[in-house]
């Protein structure tokens, strides 16, 4: 469950001083009845994070479809009973966060299935293209992905601009000193820093950038230098869902696309008021 407080810093942003339209028009003792409905089909996501918004300002919440669950057009999500200007301060917030993440499931629960038909060992995960972390990392989970970082300090991933200032080797070493717990992760572009961060003992080597035909040189020269089972092999750069079974067909652990959570379309989901009173 993400932190309440970092929710209700959305709906703080969207009402700084309240909402002045249900103030004016709506009665301040009126109660409703409203639901939350699919406007299309899908991976339903952030249940759990509108549920808490709503309690948090006192509406009775009903949920009928779960986090995770595949819903069609027009089904239920949530039944919501209260304060009429309750349910409309937190109408949008909720909206846009269940949105956001249905949208970023539902892709990448496509993803994942097209992937497990090529390849069920590979797995489908996300990067840090994102500015809403917590929410797109959980969505990211919650359609069968893998989260990788959520931050800068989870591990260890040496990338382009630090071998501009640092060569291969020595970051390594140094990175492989720092810390037993930081898995260290490297990402190459070409055969030979590939082998290299291999043999001086990476735990996952990141393919960067690299066609497929690219990737299989790599794979073949780490098998035959008897490096390819004391690593893991994540590839990125370039990957969309058009090519991503190209990539699931090779012997690789990941699959890792900054698609899935800057380039997602939103998911349609609307709340509705079905009674007054």
């Amino acid at each position: 469950m993400i932190p309440l407080s970092y929710l209700l810093k959305f709906l703080e942003e969207d009402a700084p001083y309240g909402d002045v339209t249900s103030e004016a028009v709506i009665p301040e003792n009126m109660s409703a009845k409203a639901v939350i409905i699919a406007k299309q089909a899908g991976t339903i996501a952030g249940v759990e994070e509108a549920k808490a918004l709503f309690e948090y300002f006192g509406v009775k919440v009903s949920v009928k479809r779960k986090d995770g669950e595949e819903v069609k057009e027009g089904d239920v999500i949530l039944e919501l009973e209260g304060n009429a200007r309750a349910i409309l301060l937190v109408e949008r917030t909720a909206l846009n966060i269940m949105g956001r993440m249905s949208g970023i499931a539902t892709e990448t629960r496509r993803l994942v299935e097209k992937v497990r038909k090529v390849n069920p060992k590979v797995k489908v995960a996300g990067t840090r293209k994102s500015l809403l972390r917590p929410l797109d990392k959980k969505a990211i989970m919650i359609g069968g992905g893998e989260p990788h970082r959520f931050s800068l300090s989870d591990a260890i991933l040496i990338k382009d601009n630090h071998l501009a200032l640092v060569p291969l080797d020595e970051a390594i070493k140094r990175a492989k000193s720092f810390s037993v717990y930081k898995i260290v992760e490297v990402e190459v572009e070409s055969l030979n820093d590939a082998v290299r961060a291999a043999e001086l003992g990476a735990d996952i080597v990141m393919l960067d950038n690299m066609k497929p035909q690219e990737i299989e040189k790599v794979i073949e020269e780490l098998k035959r230098r008897g490096l390819r089972d004391r690593i893991k092999i994540e590839v990125s750069g370039g990957i969309t869902p058009e090519n991503i079974e190209e990539y699931a067909k090779l012997d690789i652990d990941v699959i890792s696309l900054g698609y899935l959570t800057h380039s997602v379309k939103n998911f349609d989901v609307s709340l509705e008021i079905v009674e007054a009173f």
